[in-house]
């Protein structure tokens, strides 16, 4: 599946011209993903210059220790006993006057690689120096993941690398990691590791590799939920009290505003059966089955859209808003019964 991007090319693309050496003067890597700029980055590397010519070729920069002339005169500077030299500036968006590269953009040093990381956000397209790295360069914009596309990234990751993983413990990893792609990718490498090959991944090997527990996780809430079990859905949450880091509030909020969202959504589907809900939801049909078509069942949209409101107010109570000193423990044991009742 193909990066999503707002614009410009995908990440795909770019690095298959980039492994096949067609580099480009000028790259402009930003958003707010930053395993897809860091992966184009070391690609990038790669393709520019051998390892054995970068102490002299290789020029890094770093955004809030820097000056726009001093990355200028490294860029228009000729490479030593190369093809190419490589300038990179890292965390292009704290350089003061970064728009100044555009006088260096205006004629650029044909041997040099210009590579800008601009992390955490977006620069502003309506600039001059970002309408010019697009024409004559690249410009990609890395987007936040969303949790729908979470599953498909984790099952296609594994089958990168040769791995048979079932499809509760591919729920189990993207729920409990969620989209930080450095951190999710990096966990499922270290499980990899611990596997021969041909092993296939189970939630018992998740849970001894990972650390995710496959009784107490988001997984199994959520199910809870979906069956209204009120005993399972309080063993969980104290679970999560009594391992914190591993199942912070500030994860397990989103999670929930984002299931009832899809649930709140699916009442609205033009057809609602679960191919037509799982298509207007953009979900594979076994998710819908086994938890959006239950809770429609179970819930009603009034109640749903009541539930929303709540997780807004105990995302609101977390982050301490009006005063509230209510631990985590106690706004989520008060959201999880308001839920069920």
């Amino acid at each position: 599946m193909a990066t999503t991007l707002s614009k410009g090319p995908t990440f795909e693309s770019i690095l298959s011209d980039v492994k096949e050496g067609k580099l480009k003067p000028a790259y402009l890597l930003m958003g707010v993903e930053n395993y897809y700029i860091e992966k184009l980055s070391d690609a990038i590397i790669e393709a520019t210059l051998p390892e054995e010519e970068r102490d002299f070729n290789m020029h890094v920069f770093y955004g809030n220790d820097s000056d726009i002339n001093s990355i200028v005169n490294a860029a228009q500077s000729f490479p030593m006993g190369s093809e190419h030299s490589l300038v990179i500036v890292k965390e292009a968006q704290d350089l003061k006057d970064l728009e100044n590269i555009s006088y260096y953009l205006q004629n650029p040093q044909p041997t040099t690689v210009l590579l800008l990381q601009y992390k955490n956000g977006t620069a502003d397209r309506r600039k001059k120096f970002v309408s010019q790295i697009a024409s004559l360069g690249v410009v990609f914009e890395s987007a936040k993941i969303s949790d729908v596309q979470l599953p498909t990234l984790v099952r296609n990751y594994a089958q990168e690398k040769g791995r048979v993983i079932d499809e509760k413990s591919v729920s189990l990893i993207a729920e409990s990691i969620g989209s930080n792609l450095m951190r999710l990718y990096g966990e499922m490498d270290k499980l990899f590791l611990t596997l021969p090959q041909g092993v296939a991944v189970t939630p018992e090997l998740v849970e001894k590799n990972i650390g995710i527990s496959k009784d107490f996780n988001f997984f199994e809430l959520q199910n809870a939920l979906v069956e209204k079990n009120a005993y399972k859905a309080f063993q969980i949450i104290k679970y999560f009290d009594k391992n914190p880091k591993a199942n912070p509030i500030q994860m397990t909020l989103p999670m929930l505003f984002s299931f009832f969202s899809n649930l709140m959504m699916a009442y609205y589907a033009p057809q609602k059966t679960i191919e037509g809900i799982a298509s207007y939801l953009g979900q594979r049909d076994w998710q819908v089955r086994k938890n959006i078509y239950p809770a429609m069942r179970i819930y009603t949209a009034k109640k749903v859209l009541d539930i929303l409101g709540e997780i807004k107010c105990a995302d609101e109570k977390s982050k301490g808003v009006g005063g509230s000193k209510v631990s985590s423990a106690d706004i989520l044991k008060q959201l999880i019964a308001f839920i069920l009742q």
